[in-house]
């Protein structure tokens, strides 16, 4: 899946309009700890989650958490965090 198809898919889940630049934007201030600590990783979706207007709960937020955790997902592999936000 390349980076217009995930974007696609965003907008699509969402039903709202996501522009690159806006990613792009929060992107930018990731950085390969930001996976690794449960605060980075809370404020990180609640950015997103505020780019979309789609409201996150916070059952939905500790189990997005607790996945990125037990995956161990690093920066490499961000793009399968996003593939199992959009499946959500």
């Amino acid at each position: 899946m390349d980076k217009k198809e995930l974007l696609g898919a965003v907008n699509k889940k969402t039903g709202k309009h996501i522009s690159e630049n806006q990613v792009k934007k929060i992107a930018s201030g990731v950085n390969p700890g930001t996976l690794q600590s449960e605060a980075q990783i809370r404020q990180l979706v609640k950015q997103v989650s505020a780019m979309a207007k789609v409201p996150v709960s916070e059952e939905t937020l500790k189990e997005i958490v607790a996945a990125v955790k037990k995956s161990g997902m690093n920066m490499n592999n961000l793009e399968s965090l996003i593939k199992m936000m959009v499946k959500k």
